[in-house]
């Protein structure tokens, strides 16, 4: 295939709704452009880009393939291994460092500054993936974070309403009135409530809320929310750790009071439950289900279920805090097609596809013109994100810290972490899981 320009690909990437006289190739030899996901979702909604693309860029054809998380990662490490990955793929920030490290990740910053792709215009995640040695390996595409889900009639069956739940304060020692709701919405199978006298532990119907517990080395879903409104923070440094901080005081403190409340009959026992969180909070199981931005359609797509969304809980000292991440694309540096990969990657990062892939409601939008399209279409579904969104303007996300060897550090510490929340071991090993991160991070 003849050499393409690389200005002049990925300008008619950006601008392919308009610039349809634009080509990836002008003697008709054709180039395929390989795009991997583990979201079905996303996969259909990104599928909806193709066609503006291949007609701005005759000759480059997008192929997408999704593959169920575990075996995406498998199947993407073979292909590093067989020189057979795909050219381009969504990315995740705890495996791209080691990906750059071994040299499998084209550097994009030449693309960009060669094509004037406008970074400005992405609201979240580049410094996140900027790497050590100050290169970008990613666009990031999307941002999520977590809050509460609810089943509005048990809340009003309990005699709350929308603002307690909304305005739920926290604290290691009282858990203050996120206590409160959770014992008030928590019935036993006698029909006795957690915060009424002769309420059985042993015996819950209902439980007020999802369990709390590990969920890997960052808690996204389950503690991160609590404990980062204490002060605390996961890493010594925002990115490129040298130790995580699990035998910190603060987290140490959360970890024993979420994990009491399954003593207490209030959660459910860590591993109790083998549904889903939608499922759960679908089933009757829980009242609430603290969960991703990303499930929001699910939950409302559950039959004959009335669903809120509340914020995080507002801590000791008078914020909420909600860990978010950003996925991105990057490109593998063995492609053959480097200049129609970047063409592609920044299309799809462009308010044109953004517009376009966002409406569906599968992802939030890097990019905040898009986002407001987002909002707009799933509010025309009765789906009212601002929970999300609010806190995303208030400046209380934040990023989960960059680091290498993420893979490892997993391995390491979620067995750990794991062995606490199930009571198999007490607060000692939140020691050994720092000694441990300090061990692999050292590498």
């Amino acid at each position: 295939m003849r050499p393409i320009r690389l200005a002049s690909i990925a300008a008619c990437a950006v601008l392919a709704a308009t610039a349809a006289a634009c080509g990836a190739s002008s003697d008709g030899d054709g180039a395929v452009v390989q795009w991997w996901t583990w979201d079905e979702k996303q996969a259909q909604s990104w599928e909806k880009c193709v066609p503006a693309f291949e007609e701005a860029n005759p000759g480059v054809t997008v192929e997408i393939s999704q593959y169920a998380w575990d075996d995406y990662w498998t199947k993407l490490t073979a292909g590093f291994v067989a020189g057979s990955a795909p050219d381009t793929f969504m990315d995740h920030v705890n495996n791209y460092p080691e990906y750059t490290s071994q040299g499998q990740l084209l550097p994009l910053d030449d693309y960009v500054e060669s094509t004037g792709y406008d970074l400005d215009q992405l609201a979240v995640g580049v410094p996140t993936w900027t790497y050590t040695d100050d290169s970008l390996y990613g666009l990031p595409k999307d941002w999520a974070t977590v809050a509460f889900y609810y089943n509005a009639d048990m809340l009003a069956d309990a005699g709350l309403t929308a603002e307690d739940v909304m305005n739920m304060t926290w604290n290691p020692d009282d858990g203050g009135t996120f206590e409160d709701v959770i014992a008030r919405l928590t019935v036993d199978e006698n029909g006795v409530r957690g915060d009424e006298p002769g309420f059985d532990p042993e015996n819950v119907a209902v439980y007020g809320i999802n369990s709390l517990g590990s969920n890997g080395v960052n808690g996204q879903d389950t503690w991160a929310n609590f404990a980062s409104t204490t002060g605390w923070t996961l890493g010594d440094e925002p990115n490129w750790p040298t130790t995580l901080q699990y035998s910190d005081p603060r987290y140490v403190a959360t970890a024993e009071y979420l994990r009491d409340l399954s003593t207490r009959g209030l959660t459910p026992a860590e591993g109790e439950f083998t549904l889903g969180q939608a499922e759960q909070l679908g089933s009757g199981s829980v009242a609430i289900v603290q969960s991703g931005s990303w499930n929001a359609t699910s939950f409302y797509a559950l039959p004959d279920l009335n669903v809120g969304i509340a914020p995080s809980v507002i801590g000791p000292e008078g914020e909420r805090r909600a860990l978010s991440n950003s996925n991105a694309d990057s490109i593998w540096a063995g492609t053959e097609h480097p200049d129609e990969s970047f063409a592609w990657i920044s299309y799809m990062n462009s308010p044109e596809c953004q517009d376009l892939a966002g409406a569906d409601g599968s992802f939030f939008p890097s990019i905040a013109s898009s986002m407001a399209v987002t909002t707009e279409s799933l509010g025309a579904q009765g789906i009212d994100i601002t929970p999300f969104t609010a806190q995303f303007e208030a400046g209380t996300l934040f990023e989960t810290p960059a680091f290498e060897h993420g893979q490892e550090v997993g391995d390491a510490i979620s067995p750990l972490s794991e062995a606490f929340f199930t009571f198999e071991r007490d607060a000692d090993v939140f020691t050994e899981m720092d000694e441990a991160s300090r061990e692999i991070l050292a590498q």
